[in-house]
């Protein structure tokens, strides 16, 4: 019954056409319809007898009435399509289908171009895997038919699946037969096959391909699922309905076989989404609907059996089964699976069909009149115009049909326009509407061809979360990723937790992601939060005793250099070498402070200050400690009979140990910032939770350099000290330089693996804590028993004292 309404559209058209005075001025349109019954033996009989004119045709030769043919429209369906145009070819004339997606072959193209009233099949590829990705629908099930259009599709859309991550649970090939009668025990053996993968199946979209009989065949197959559920105990029921069906343009929603078979629900189709021709509403079309009725009988030998079928009355008084028809029926009573008032796809392509064919004879007539110049008024001899000649015009032209569209033909002969994307939603009554909610663009940038009002769509009511999901199993909650199962397709997967450091704020993500260099995962693992800082400010409490300690080691160090300069001229200030003691001193007060410039945020000043500052300063410190020792040491083998060495002792030797000693840590220190001094640096990647500010040091080498010469100053001091220990002097400094050493070396050898093994402020905090026990070690260990003896004691603190404890 549906099939007649693409009757109705060629009529309509050509009525139009022929009532119109600016296409075809003098000169009237008809058609011949022939029913191939989706048959190919059927299809070659009437392709040459519409050729031919004769029921008892001779090919090549007209016996009949002599009619000539323009061009041809048809077929429906590939097979038919492909067989018209083996015969058409051969004699060059135009063939227009309007619903075969099936390219032709490249001799038919040979023989005559073959166009189609549909667009490129590649597109509506695409736009599957778009529809597919746009509801996040991975598990699918393809519906084909058992033929070669079948595999063709299959051919190209299971890798473009692949390729999208999205996997076919099942693929079931129907039996196709060219003419489908509606044999129940075809109905039994055909369910026995489809029903295990379908039955089963846990994929909610399934895509079904081919001709408008598969809808027929995979209808007739749930409702008879159906019926034989209610014979099977609860445990073993299934309901194969609940499915989002997605159908190809090919497809029309066609079930009036069943009529006399089946009683088929159409509500199992409610919510499917389908790509569509391409259509509009044409202007009086609906009006001209209105008027058909069985007295077209005597022009229309197909209207007779349609106004039976479609309201089961009878025409004529030969049955008393059913009513007899009044004539006054009107098409617009009739739900949507038997007929629809507006213009389908299919219907839509042979309005346009009818147009294109037209046109091109239009213009064929006109150039035909230019060139014998035909006189105004003349009428136009259709005798003119051969089909062959059509086809140079049918290759390169458009036009804008009554509805506003632009319609040519591209390089391959496929009208140059998109898909429709409808949606079926369905009544109690068995009728339906299409509601379109989205468009294919051909003309849109590669990967956004689909545009799709997801809103407007209606679900089947199964479905208790929309849209749908359609997964092998559930998505990953977040914080978790996908984990594939051996054996599995790799849309199967198990969920597995986040890896340490990464996290996943979305269901269903393929893989966990890394935060951004300045955050890091929260315990869930499900989003990411901002690192905190990590220096040692002012106001840390590491900081604030850091602080504090400085301060006070600074102001002791103050006190004694002050209790040295008051008692300068006493003997004990005196036999220690008054100049270095100041020199000793006054380093120690800068060590001490020097460690305050590692407290605050890292900049350009501070960074190169710290530790070349630092190496100076305690270098200073250190050679000092040196000459002191070597002086005593000089001393006392200057005391030896005829010694040579008493010209070398004096405060010119001890200042050339400190200026030579020193100088050499300055030159390091000058050399590295020349070369590659330290700056401020941030560290995102040491602690997972934290950002370090810090002052990198430009080169490693050269900041072990400077450790590494303080560490051989203190090294030689320590060794001179420890052999000078037990000279014969009541204020022999070397016993206490001995120990001062022995403590500054402990502090610097476990300064070292320490400080490797922290970050951030910790590594900051060690450092400053190495400097002040080390400044304080030597601090303590030289001048507390001198600052004893001068404070405490003064007494012990003269010259005889000094040299009755020498005798």
């Amino acid at each position: 019954m549906k099939f007649y309404a693409h009757i109705v559209a060629l009529v309509f058209a050509v009525d139009e056409i022929n009532e119109n005075p600016k296409i075809l001025p003098n000169a009237t349109l008809g058609f011949q319809i022939y029913d191939s019954h989706f048959n190919s033996r059927m299809t070659y009989r009437n392709t040459l007898d519409l050729l031919f004119k004769s029921h008892h045709f001779v090919p090549n030769y007209i016996c009949g009435i002599e009619e000539n043919v323009a061009g041809v429209i048809g077929g429906l369906s590939s097979d038919t399509s492909l067989s018209m145009a083996d015969v058409l070819g051969l004699y060059k004339i135009p063939q227009i289908s309007y619903g075969s997606f099936e390219p032709a072959t490249n001799d038919q193209i040979k023989l005559a171009p073959f166009y189609r009233m549909v667009p490129n099949e590649d597109l509506q590829y695409k736009g599957i895997i778009q529809l597919l990705l746009h509801f996040g629908w991975k598990w699918v099930g393809l519906i084909t038919p058992d033929n070669e259009a079948g595999e063709r599709f299959l051919h190209f859309i299971e890798p473009m699946l692949f390729q999208n991550g999205i996997c076919s649970e099942f693929t079931e090939k129907i039996e196709y037969h060219m003419h489908f009668t509606g044999n129940i025990v075809d109905m039994l053996c055909e369910t026995r096959l489809l029903s295990p993968a379908f039955m089963s199946s846990k994929a909610n979209a399934v895509v079904i391909y081919g001709e408008s009989t598969s809808i027929i065949r995979l209808s007739h197959t749930i409702e008879i699922m159906n019926t034989f559920q209610l014979i099977l105990p609860p445990s073993k029921k299934k309901q194969p309905g609940g499915k989002v069906w997605i159908t190809t343009a090919q497809i029309d929603f066609i079930l009036y076989y069943f009529k006399k078979f089946v009683k088929v629900n159409i509500q199992m189709f409610h919510g499917a989404i389908s790509f569509a021709i391409h259509s509009k509403d044409i202007q009086d079309f609906s009006d001209f609907l209105q008027k058909v009725n069985p007295s077209w009988a005597d022009a229309d030998g197909f209207i007779s059996n349609f106004w039976e079928e479609a309201f089961v009355c009878s025409l004529s008084d030969s049955t008393v089964l059913a009513g007899t028809c009044t004539g006054e029926e009107k098409l617009e009573s009739l739900p949507a699976p038997f007929f629809e008032m507006s213009m389908t796809g299919h219907s839509y392509g042979i309005y346009n069909a009818v147009y294109a064919l037209a046109h091109a004879l239009h213009i064929r007539y006109l150039f035909e009149a230019i060139h014998k110049r035909i006189k105004v008024g003349d009428r136009l001899s259709s005798q003119n115009v051969e089909p062959w000649q059509l086809h140079s015009f049918l290759q390169r032209f458009s036009f804008n049909n009554s509805a506003g569209d632009e319609i040519t033909f591209n390089e391959h002969g496929e009208l140059a326009a998109g898909f429709d994307i409808t949606n079926l939603v369905t009544f109690p009554n068995n009728s339906y509407v299409r509601v379109k909610v989205g468009e294919l663009d051909p003309q849109a940038p590669p990967g956004k061809e689909l545009l799709m009002n997801g809103d407007g769509i209606q679900w089947h009511r199964v479905f208790t979360q929309v849209p749908p999901l359609s997964l092998c199993n559930a998505k990953c909650l977040p914080g978790y990723e996908k984990k594939k199962k051996e054996g599995k397709k790799f849309c199967c997967y198990d969920c597995d937790p986040c890896p340490h450091g990464m996290f996943s704020n979305e269901k269903g993500l393929e893989t966990c992601a890394r935060c951004p260099p300045d955050q890091y995962p929260n315990e869930e693992q499900n989003q990411c939060i901002p690192k905190k800082t990590n220096v040692l400010s002012f106001g840390e409490t590491l900081a604030i005793v850091s602080t504090f300690s400085a301060l006070l080691f600074s102001l002791i160090t103050v006190v004694v250099l002050g209790i040295f300069i008051k008692h300068r001229d006493t003997a004990i200030v005196k036999a220690n070498n008054r100049s270095l003691t100041y020199i000793l001193l006054i380093s120690l007060l800068l060590c001490f402070l020097c460690s305050l410039v590692f407290i605050g945020m890292p900049n350009k000043a501070t960074c190169p200050l710290r530790q070349t500052a630092f190496g100076i300063v305690f270098s200073v410190a250190l050679s000092s400690i040196l000459a002191k020792t070597i002086s005593v040491v000089l001393a006392f083998m200057a005391t030896k009979p005829g010694s040579r060495i008493r010209r070398w002792v004096g405060k010119k030797l001890a200042y050339s140990i400190v200026l030579s000693c020193s100088v050499i840590q300055v030159g390091i220190c000058v050399f590295w910032l020349a070369t590659s001094a330290p700056f401020p640096d941030v560290d995102m990647h040491s602690m997972s939770e934290e950002i370090i500010f810090l002052c990198n040091e430009g080169s490693v080498l050269m900041f072990y350099g400077v450790l590494g010469y303080m560490g051989f100053l203190a090294s030689i001091s320590f060794t001179v000290a420890f052999l000078a220990r037990k000279l014969p002097d009541s204020f022999n400094e070397a016993k206490f330089i001995t120990f001062s050493m022995l403590v500054f070396c402990s502090v610097w050898f476990s300064f070292i693996p320490t400080y490797l093994s922290t970050r951030g402020k910790y590594m900051v905090a060690v450092e400053i804590f190495s400097i002040l026990v080390s400044s304080a070690g030597l601090l303590g260990c030289i001048f507390s028993p001198k600052c004893y003896i001068i404070v405490v004691r003064p007494e012990l603190n003269n010259r005889e004292q000094l040299i009755r404890r020498k005798m």
